[in-house]
């Protein structure tokens, strides 16, 4: 029984095949996780869809209605008209809700304006519309 406690011939290739199994599982666990993280966030951008229902063209600026129609809450981070970053009331909205946002902007009578919003996650809605004669 001495004898068997003092022959190490076999102890190198069990560490060896102990430490090649402790890194597989370390590599699999960080590759695991950094696929549920970067699937979750693509997810919720993915899941992000606002419409704009109207526009309007009031003194001293431009009011839009949005509507989320995803699955995920937008937040209006930005407001562009013709290309044109313009200071706007601030606006979250929840899965199927809805409500105005007012871009302060100083239009003119019977012109065509690129009306762009932005959300926080950078989802885009943009088109023209015509300001009243």
């Amino acid at each position: 029984m001495f004898k068997l406690w003092q022959s190490k011939k076999a102890i190198t290739p069990v560490l060896s095949n102990v430490l090649l199994l402790v890194i597989a599982v370390a590599g699999m666990s960080i590759s695991i996780t950094a696929t549920y993280v970067i699937t979750g966030n693509l997810r919720e951008t993915m899941g992000e869809r606002f419409i704009v229902e109207d526009v309007w063209f009031r003194p001293g600026g431009i009011s839009v209605y949005l509507r989320n129609t995803g699955k995920t809450r937008v937040n209006v981070a930005g407001a562009f008209v013709d290309q044109i970053t313009q200071s706007f009331t601030s606006l979250e909205m929840e899965p199927l809700e809805h409500g105005w946002t007012n871009l302060t902007y100083a239009w003119t009578a019977d012109t065509v304006y690129h009306v762009k919003i932005v959300s926080s996650r950078g989802t885009q809605v943009a088109d023209y519309y015509k300001s009243p004669a």
